[in-house]
């Protein structure tokens, strides 16, 4: 069963219990026996992180709080520390673990969401499993009530809806397949979903959509979903736009090697995040209206395939000229880009696995960011990235990197040189918006190929809950309007 964050007032007599504990304070861990402290100092002295006491009923976990010079790093050490408890909790066979923060620092948040995260697996096609034996986290103390922890538990269940989405595989995970898990986490959460088809598309003229799909013998799809409560207090919507990518072969510009591709069934990571992120502001009624928007298809090489050199006209009427056909993600990412235009946004903010370029730049440490919206928007969701430890780079989208993707026979080329790859697709986005708007690159942070402590093996659900953190940080600060 997924795991359950749940409160409760007081701590009960004998049960698993994890306390968060300065070195320093092992004393004020309660019904600590005078053995036991020597124990836990012995092992404080070889260096230890994470202490457990087995006392045959019920076991004691005490998570040394880490130092570090920031409060974000700070935050980031405790919910690492999340990660190394669950291994423990995993050979231990642990069920329910409550959790006692004797810091003062607020760390149990910190503890409960690196244990949660941690224990997600992907086990859907595996005829022989083992589920993760932890199935309830409690938090409890005066710093927490029911509903801080429900909307933290809401926000983590989103983290890991997102990450299914992206690890199935793209043999159960056409564009239509997609859109219809869109639809069914809509009605689960509460927020409308309206699926346009291929002959809706085509009316609206959607050219990069239409051309990236040609080479599929499925259709594509263009998902719109709303959250739109009575009391929002935003008087226009914030946009979400996510590439709907569900599997990339680099079209007839075919990946180099087999093992390229591999992982393309990662290539809707952003639109997997959309998705994560209006069910969380659903299911935890927040008052902003949100719209998120998706364009899906595969990219592949058969059938009436685009081909490097053909000129395609996108929904906005511009016109691009198609020299790399694995430079998929911008083209069907324009046109959501200019669809957006029709809802007159506050602010628009796209999410894309878009440029090996990112990766190579900042790694998997970070997601890049360009846009257009004013330095405080950019600063509130820097702010946002430290708070979650979903970090962001900001790139420029300097006038002079316009020259990368002119093109001598269309508006603009879909492709720019070797150099600031990044940066030349953010400015080739920035073609279709005439609105505040944000772009962010995680190819570098949505899928790992190996373990990243509680961000887990391949799917890591990001950019979730940066995105989340922001708005939310916007539901106490808003008048009206994101810039109030």
């Amino acid at each position: 069963m997924p795991t359950q964050l749940l409160y409760t007032a007081s701590l009960p007599e004998n049960v698993n219990v994890a306390y968060i504990v300065q070195p320093d304070a092992l004393n004020s861990v309660p019904g600590l026996t005078e053995p036991e402290l020597r124990f836990a100092q012995s092992q404080i002295e070889q260096k230890g992180t994470l202490i457990y006491i087995n006392r045959y009923d019920y076991k004691l976990y005490l998570v040394m709080v880490p130092k570090k010079k920031t409060l974000a790093g700070y935050q980031e050490e405790i919910r690492k520390a999340g990660n190394g408890l669950q291994k423990v909790l995993e050979a231990d066979k642990i069920k329910e673990l409550y959790i006692s923060d004797l810091t003062e620092t607020n760390a149990a948040r910190f503890l409960a969401v690196g244990l949660f995260l941690s224990n997600y697996k992907f086990l859907k096609y595996k005829t022989k499993s083992t589920p993760a034996s932890l199935e309830t986290i409690y938090l409890t103390g005066p710093e927490f009530d029911e509903t801080e922890v429900r909307n933290l538990h809401n926000v983590q269940s989103a983290v890991c809806l997102a990450r299914d989405l992206v690890n199935e595989p793209h043999n159960f995970q056409s564009a239509e397949m997609l859109a219809q898990q869109f639809v069914q986490i809509g009605e689960e959460a509460g927020f409308q979903t309206e699926v346009l088809e291929l002959v809706q598309i085509q009316s609206l003229k959607m050219g990069g959509l239409i051309s990236v799909n040609q080479g599929s013998i499925d259709p594509p799809t263009f998902t719109i979903m709303e959250w739109a409560p009575e009391n929002a207090q935003n008087a226009k919507p914030i946009i979400l736009v996510g590439k709907g990518v569900v599997y990339d072969t680099g079209g007839l510009s075919l990946k180099p090697t087999p093992n390229s591709m591999d992982l393309m069934k990662s290539d809707m990571s952003g639109a997997a995040a959309v998705a994560g992120i209006m069910y969380a502001a659903a299911k935890n009624n927040l008052p902003l209206h949100i719209i998120g928007l998706v364009p899906a298809t595969d990219n592949r090489p058969g059938g009436r395939a685009y081909a490097p050199g053909d000129v395609i006209t996108m929904h906005s009427g511009k016109t691009v000229e198609v020299l790399n056909t694995d430079a998929e993600g911008r083209l069907i990412l324009a046109d959501a880009l200019s669809f957006a235009k029709k809802y007159d946004p506050e602010l628009v903010i796209d999410m894309a696995t878009l440029t090996g370029a990112a990766v190579r730049a900042i790694g998997k440490e970070a997601i890049a960011m360009m846009g257009t919206a004013p330095e405080e928007v950019k600063m509130q969701l820097k702010i946002s990235g430290e708070h979650v430890y979903e970090r962001l780079v900001e790139f420029p989208l300097w006038d002079e990197y316009g020259k990368h993707i002119e093109s001598d026979i269309a508006d603009i080329k879909n492709i720019g040189m070797a150099e600031a790859g990044q940066i030349s697709a953010g400015k080739f986005l920035e073609h279709f918006v005439d609105y505040p708007w944000i772009h962010l690159d995680i190819a570098g942070t949505a899928f790992l190929t190996a373990p990243d402590s509680y961000r887990g093996k391949h799917a890591t659900g990001s950019p979730v809950r940066l995105i989340y953190d922001f708005l939310s940080s916007q539901v106490k600060s808003l008048n009206g309007s994101i810039f109030g």
